[in-house]
């Protein structure tokens, strides 16, 4: 299907009930959709946004354009929970309807102010020669629905292009702080930031120095926050080149560790790593509660066609991550509440040769001498997705070549980490896995889109022990 301008631009209040059920049960149509993970209830769910913990529960909005699996006028969509495991849909938070955000309501982040749940957020406007204008508007959280506060940050400041969004906030010694996704006129990506006393009005502090300069043509969903005593800037450069193993995904997400002085701006770091070197990840958003820090990314990508599209949705997000920095390595662990879906085990066993099946949606954990292995899973006759590891190299590779309807193949069908590998951890749903190595030294989130027959798991290498929990 085409979509036309006006059919991607359509808000939410110009359709009909019995539309949206018609895509609903489409939607309900697909074999793929998930059992333990946040997606749409249609059309495209993509970056994750507002992530803040309030009155005792865990908020979560997400972009969302309910007609189709398509980019269009962006509404956001609320979840809540008060384990970050099991969801309560809130339904639709912020629809679209002020000159500032009338082609869209794009990514922003959340923020406790005055009592309240507060969010900035880019609003996106169009004018009738397709001009885009980005303003960064500020939301209030009331009976479920995001009321407008004030616009924030009316305009782009100078030496800027209008590809600026995405404001994370946070507050620091009585200051609110901002930071803000941009590109520079010669189109390299940077961040930039803002401060404000009262969250009217807004300081524009002038760019964030780093040592990526350049790194990409747009830097997309900036994060900066302290953590074990060290500055994280988490985002998402794109226009990055392959290098080596890394950066095959059409963009990149990742971070630099180091120290950020907020009074000369400069930022002293380390590489920037990846933060997931597998195939379906993106836009990763954190927040902090009673010292944890959690991240949720977006379980997909743009400008790539994925299988469920043809009924009518696409994407989700990843499961929770607790971040840690140990031993100068950031670690990245599900949060231990997801024990709470196991029920019965269906595999628990020792050996260099290990088969068994499986059902639609479990949790596993692998554990080895850090020799030689391969693992198959969702494996039906030809067809499964197979993780190997080859300690002579030290390369833990994914290939999704034959791991069930293909998509994204122009980007390749492997992704390869160069590590030691002694365990994996891994969070199987019906059309995806995530993989946790070594305790959350490295992780791989991908789609996969498998047959509806039953499945297999099958392990070949050193003695190895697997322990599996159905979540269903």
């Amino acid at each position: 299907m085409t979509w036309t301008k006006a059919e991607r631009y359509r808000s939410l209040r110009d359709v009909s009930a019995l539309d949206m059920e018609t895509l609903r049960t489409k939607t309900a149509a697909s074999p793929w959709r998930f059992g333990y993970h946040i997606q749409p209830p249609t059309g495209l769910l993509n970056d994750p946004n507002g992530f803040t913990y309030f009155n005792g529960e865990y908020h979560m909005f997400y972009q969302w354009f309910p007609l189709g699996p398509v980019h269009g006028l962006k509404h956001w969509y609320h979840v809540t929970s008060t384990d970050l495991v099991t969801w309560t849909d809130r339904g639709v938070a912020l629809v679209p309807e002020t000159t500032e955000d009338s082609h869209g309501a794009y990514s922003g982040s959340g923020f406790v102010a005055d009592g309240e749940l507060h969010v900035m957020y880019t609003g996106n406007h169009r004018t009738d020669d397709w001009t885009r204008h980005a303003s960064q508007l500020i939301g209030v959280l009331r009976d479920g629905k995001i009321e407008r506060r004030n616009v924030a940050i009316p305009d782009v400041p100078a030496g800027y292009t209008e590809h600026f969004r995405d404001p994370k906030v946070w507050l620091e010694n009585g200051s609110y702080y901002a930071i803000v996704g941009a590109q520079r006129e010669n189109e390299t990506g940077c961040v930039v930031l803002y401060r404000s006393s009262d969250l009217n009005d807004w300081t524009f502090l002038g760019e964030v120095k780093t040592g990526l300069d350049p790194f990409g043509y747009m830097w997309e969903c900036p994060d900066m926050f302290e953590l074990n005593g060290q500055h994280v800037l988490v985002f998402s450069p794109q226009g990055i080149e392959p290098d080596g193993h890394r950066y095959h995904n059409i963009y990149q997400s990742g971070f630099v560790i180091g120290k950020l002085d907020l009074e000369t701006l400069t930022f002293e770091h380390g590489v920037f790593e990846e933060l997931d070197f597998g195939f379906d990840f993106y836009a990763p958003q954190t927040t902090e509660h009673e010292g944890r820090r959690l991240l949720v990314g977006w379980m997909g990508l743009p400008e790539i066609d994925y299988p469920t599209d043809r009924f009518g949705w696409a994407h989700a997000l990843t499961l929770p991550r607790e971040l840690s920095i140990e031993d100068g390595m950031l670690k990245q662990r599900p949060v231990q509440a997801m024990t709470k879906l196991r029920q019965a085990e269906f595999v628990n066993v020792s050996g260099t040769a290990v088969g068994a099946s499986t059902p639609n949606r479990y949790e596993l954990e692998l554990t080895t001498d850090g020799s030689d292995f391969t693992l198959e899973l969702l494996q039906v006759g030809d067809e499964s997705l197979v993780i190997r590891y080859d300690a002579s190299n030290r390369e833990l590779t994914i290939d999704r070549t034959n791991a069930g309807e293909p998509f994204a193949t122009e980007f390749g069908t492997t992704r390869t980490n160069v590590m030691d590998v002694t365990s994996l951890h891994l969070f199987v749903d019906s059309s995806s896995v995530e993989c946790f190595v070594n305790d959350g030294e490295a992780v791989a989130t991908l789609r996969v889109f498998p047959s509806e027959l039953d499945k297999q798991l099958r392990y070949e290498g050193a003695t190895a022990s697997l322990i599996g929990w159905t979540y269903e």
